[in-house]
Parts: C-alpha cells; sequence; structure tokens
C-alpha cells in the first residue's frame, strides 16, 4: 500500500481559515514526501445538512485535491467493530457505566495522572455490573496497562503524554474517535499525521493504542494553530473567518490561500509551486494571528 497524508475534517460546518491553514500544511507535507494525500471525513458524531459539500469545496478552492475517493467513517462501522472484538478476546476491555459527571467528581486513584479515568467500574464483579445494566447503557473502555506513551514530532520532538482507561465505543453505541482514527489511518495506509497542536495530547493514547492492536504507527507533525486577537483557537464567531465570509467582503479564495502561503513563509502561487521551497524545519512554531486584510 502506498504511503500517505492526510486530512479529516468533521462534517459540523464550514471551514475557517485556520482549518484551510492545517489542510494546506498537511498536503505540503504530504507532497513534498512523496506521498499520496487522502481525505477523511469523520462523520460519526455530528454532521450539518451540506457541510461536507462545502468543505470540499472550500478545499479545491484554495488548491488542496487528493487522490481517492473520500472516505466516511459512517461507513467503516464494521472495522471498528472487529478492531474492539480483537481488544476484548485479549481481555483489554470492560464495560463502563459511569456518567460524564460520575467521572468529574469521582476521587482519583493514588499516582493516577491528572485527568485521567479513575478506573471506577474496571473491577466490577458479575453482579454488580448486572444491576448496572440494568439502569443505564455501558460504554467500552480499554483496559490499559500503562499511564503515559510517548510519540516522536517532527516538530515538537519527544512527546509524553497521559494514556488511561479511553473510550472505545460510547454507550449511544458511536465509536470513540481515538479508536476510529487509529483503525482508519491503518487501513488508508496513512503513515503521516499533520494536525493542529491541540491534538498532541491525545496522540499518545492513540499510539498506545495501534500498539496494542499490532498497527504502525504514524509519523506524527502536530502544527500551530491559527488564533484570534486574544490568542484563542480562532472560530466562526471570530467574524469573516471562511471562505464564503472572506467572498461576501470582497477576498476571493486565491488570495486567501496566498495569505495563508505568506503565513507559513511561502511565496504567493499555486500550492504545487511551494512544494519545492517547504521545509518543515522552517515554519513558524508559533500560533498565527487571523486579521481580515486591509481594505475588504
Amino acid at each position: 500500500m502506498t504511503s500517505a497524508g492526510r486530512f479529516a475534517p468533521s462534517p459540523s460546518g464550514e471551514l475557517h481559515v485556520g482549518n484551510l491553514r492545517t489542510a494546506i500544511l498537511a498536503w505540503l507535507f504530504a507532497r513534498s514526501t512523496g506521498r499520496n494525500f487522502l481525505l477523511r471525513v469523520e462523520d460519526l458524531d455530528r454532521a450539518r445538512s451540506g457541510a461536507e459539500a462545502r468543505q470540499l469545496r472550500d478545499l479545491e478552492a484554495v488548491g488542496v485535491g487528493w487522490d481517492a475517493a473520500v472516505v466516511r467513517q459512517t461507513e467503516r462501522g464494521a472495522l471498528y467493530a472487529e478492531a474492539i472484538d480483537r481488544l476484548a478476546g485479549q481481555g483489554l476491555t470492560y464495560e463502563c457505566f459511569c456518567t460524564r459527571k460520575e467521572i468529574q467528581e469521582a476521587p482519583s486513584a493514588p499516582h493516577a495522572p491528572q485527568g485521567a479515568y479513575p478506573g471506577t467500574c474496571r473491577k466490577l464483579s458479575h453482579a454488580e455490573r448486572e444491576i448496572r445494566r440494568a439502569s443505564r447503557p455501558a460504554s467500552i473502555r480499554l483496559r490499559s496497562d500503562v499511564t503515559e506513551w510517548a510519540v516522536e514530532d517532527q516538530l515538537r520532538g519527544r512527546y509524553v503524554g497521559v494514556v488511561d482507561d479511553l473510550v472505545l465505543r460510547r454507550n449511544d453505541g458511536v465509536t470513540a474517535y481515538n479508536l476510529a482514527v487509529v483503525v482508519d489511518d491503518a487501513a488508508q495506509g496513512i503513515d503521516q499525521v499533520v494536525r493542529g497542536d491541540d491534538l498532541l495530547p491525545s496522540t499518545p493514547r492513540q499510539a498506545y493504542l495501534a500498539s496494542l492492536l499490532g498497527l504502525p504507527v504514524p509519523e506524527y507533525a502536530h502544527v500551530p494553530l491559527v488564533v484570534n486577537h486574544d490568542g484563542v483557537r480562532l472560530a466562526k464567531r471570530d467574524g469573516a473567518v471562511t471562505l464564503g465570509d472572506l467572498a461576501a467582503v470582497g477576498i476571493p479564495a486565491d488570495q486567501v490561500r496566498d495569505l495563508l502561503l505568506g503565513s507559513l513563509g511561502l511565496p504567493p502561487g499555486s500550492l504545487e509551486s511551494s512544494v519545492s521551497r517547504f521545509r518543515p524545519e522552517e515554519l513558524p512554531r508559533e500560533a498565527w494571528v487571523w486579521s481580515v486584510p486591509r481594505g475588504a
């Protein structure tokens, strides 16, 4: 299978310039290393009508193309179920009946990392599980043997993060993100993951899960986000931040593309013309503050 990078948006609304900048970076990382570039729609959780089509349109408008048919997570349930069954067969799963509130209010286990699941349901007896099943559905958690795991990141170096008994399948039957992304990347031959650095803390969990499933761990590069003037991650409430909004104030997609390339230290023009100039080690390491261009 040919190696590949990817971009994997959630179809909850239009992409903003922060999303588009990350997509351009993922494309440049892939192309500059001779990889294919794939697109996966992560629609397990929320999917707003028409959002996927608008996202695909906007990616193409700034020059991001992909090399195979778009994959959607809602079409891949059998792969996720197989992975959970494999872990269950190794004794690495258990049912959890905790609500979010109960987890927040539960005392942490001794020496457990801050924010880790406290293991409330880990040692329930068969009888205790039967009682709880009668009152609420169960999620499925991983029975982790570690509390932390290390990954190597191309931009951040070695990163050690918390690993706990993470959810594999929610109590509504929906596969959890951490499992789905691991299974999907392996199934698609994705060996390079470029995404926002807000996702770095979840990466050790995913790498550990891949190791349990006998799947390859991708190369990671977590890139700085785009933020507003308050230093907060950019969101649609920050004004003209989508291609549609910007077009309405006189800024076409090719100008947005050039602004995003400029924020990466690259000259204006097509993405293809930037591939030979792209140097990951020269990328800015701080967040980029978005401002609507003057005169818009």
